[in-house]
């Protein structure tokens, strides 16, 4: 009798799931722990889920709605949807954030509505965030979460993975960001089309939540269906039992890298595959600089921008924009003196969502206009604009722009 192989990280919580052991390939029905909606997909879902002839969804307390894309609301046809998910969440007794709050994926890790080993679904594709506490989460279309809703389960396949293997230590002034993008432009945004990633290693490891969940909110840029990463090195601020996969676990891939000698790293406009190193663009003009999204709108992330920029201005001509990541975020920055040191700086702040992220309303830059940004996408148009240029990059590299007007390494203004 041959013996049965180990199983990868998404193969053990999708096991757990299905209520019976599963390997990649298997099409199969889950329970989900929770889900989540915002207000660019919770009309289309509260449509979908009334004409399926939903009256109740399945478990209100771990159904969670989020007004962060276009908050506060810059028309009336946005006003009135948002309206509608307010009225569904007061007559379903659901979780509603509302304006201001923060950016669903931030919210939904601070708040504890995921935790590691879930399956967590949601109607947005960053929401593979999660896989930095090592949860199974997944972004779907408004009719797949309309079901979640109706039913608690959803389908899968189970995905093969990739193993990525990163070893080394980050050097001063580069980031997680960096290091993102580095695997970004490694293996392309469709090099592992409907496949999960594994992330481990001593250099990630060494991550923090927040360096983790750059990682692994970014695995959609490689086309992954779910970013996971290791325990190993994971703190939070519950008790939790570490999810690891087992030693003979079968992957599809193993990829390993040292990260050494990385340095900083820039996404050029168009693709954010389009990876090169910092240096090749240095001395490139920028007016607008942006740091936010849910990628990197968190406090460490405004702290770095506050090392950069303190006892300084940043430079004529130039505008620096932050959206925090939630409104937690922000007054804790407001509390340790980071907002006023940025603002001092020259920063303007935004309420906590996504802001120019998407272009929905705040921020759109203009035509001809070079952008440097910490979100995590920057197709033509991404920001609202599609004559506008924008570069992907870490807020050491985003505060370092600002401050001189041209992409800079931010190395130097890092070091100890």
């Amino acid at each position: 009798m041959t013996e049965p192989m180990g199983q990868t990280l998404s193969e053990k919580i999708l096991s757990h799931h299905a209520g019976r052991s599963v390997a990649a390939g298997e099409l199969v029905v889950v329970n989900v722990d929770g889900s989540m909606a915002s207000d660019t997909t919770a009309p289309l879902t509260i449509k979908a889920f009334e004409e399926m002839g939903g009256k109740q969804v399945h478990d209100p307390s771990r159904t969670c709605l989020v007004i962060d894309h276009a908050a506060p609301a810059p028309n009336e046809r946005i006003g009135n949807l948002h309206e509608l998910m307010r009225q569904f969440a007061r007559d379903q007794g659901t979780v509603l954030y509302d304006v201001g709050a923060g950016i669903c994926h931030q919210l939904m890790v601070d708040n504890v509505h995921v935790r590691p080993g879930e399956l967590f679904i949601g109607a947005d594709s960053h929401t593979c965030s999660y896989g930095a506490l090592g949860a199974f989460a997944t972004g779907v279309g408004s009719t797949d979460l309309a079901a979640v809703w109706r039913t608690g389960k959803t389908w899968l396949k189970v995905p093969q993975t990739i193993r990525v293997e990163v070893d080394g230590t980050l050097r001063p002034g580069v980031q997680a960001k960096d290091l993102t993008l580095f695997l970004v432009g490694e293996l392309g945004i469709s090099g592992a089309t409907y496949q999960a990633i594994e992330f481990c290693g001593s250099g990630v490891e060494q991550l923090d939540l927040g360096g983790r969940f750059t990682l692994a909110n970014m695995a959609i840029e490689m086309g992954a269906k779910v970013g996971l990463v290791h325990p190993e090195g994971l703190s939070l601020p519950y008790e939790f039992t570490p999810l690891r996969p087992d030693d003979d676990a079968r992957y599809v891939r193993h990829l390993s890298y040292d990260v050494d000698d990385l340095a900083p790293q820039l996404s050029a406009p168009g693709s954010p595959d389009d990876v090169h190193g910092l240096e090749r663009y240095a001395g490139t003009p920028i007016t607008y600089a942006f740091i936010g999204s849910c990628v990197n709108g968190r406090l460490e992330d405004l702290h770095t921008a506050a090392r950069v920029l303190r006892d300084a201005h940043i430079a004529p001509g130039v505008r620096l924009v932050i959206a925090p990541a939630s409104r937690d975020i922000f007054l804790r920055a407001l509390g340790d003196g980071t907002v006023a040191e940025l603002t001092r700086a020259g920063a303007t702040f935004l309420p906590s969502g996504c802001g120019p992220c998407v272009g929905t309303h705040a921020g759109v830059p203009g035509d001809g206009e070079t952008v440097i940004s910490t979100a995590n996408r920057n197709f033509t148009g991404r920001m609202g604009n599609p004559r506008a240029h924008v570069f992907l990059g870490a807020p050491s590299s985003v505060a370092a722009a600002a401050l001189t007007g041209r992409i800079t390494d931010p190395t130097p203004f890092l070091e100890d």
